[in-house]
């Protein structure tokens, strides 16, 4: 791996927001509880993620997006670079958000 790609790997931020912590939760067939027991947290925590009461620590986060590719959930990490832009990270967030209702759709009609 080069110098600038672990620059850039270092860049990337971690945002989960509630309705895809849901959506991987349901994509994986996970109760909350058994999604907690996985991330090591409480059960009651997973439900705060999901109603956006409180957001995962920033360690957890990238827990969460490594256990999402392990399971093959499409998601789409937000890099620095992207929120310096704007305009761009809004796009960035609809296309994550489309995603993600398009892998809820697929969840909830199964």
């Amino acid at each position: 791996m080069s110098n600038e790609q672990n620059k850039r790997r270092r860049r990337a931020t971690y945002t989960w927001k509630p309705e895809m912590i849901r959506a991987l939760r349901e994509h994986m067939d996970m109760t909350q509880r058994e999604l907690a027991d996985l991330l090591e947290v409480r059960q009651q925590t997973i439900s705060e993620w999901e109603t956006g009461l409180h957001t995962p620590h920033r360690s957890t986060q990238k827990t969460l997006s490594m256990v999402a590719e392990r399971a093959g959930f499409p998601y789409l990490p937000q890099t620095s670079e992207t929120s310096a832009d704007g305009d761009g990270a809004q796009h960035d967030g609809e296309a994550t958000t489309e995603r993600v209702d398009a892998d809820t759709a697929g969840v909830s009609g199964a």
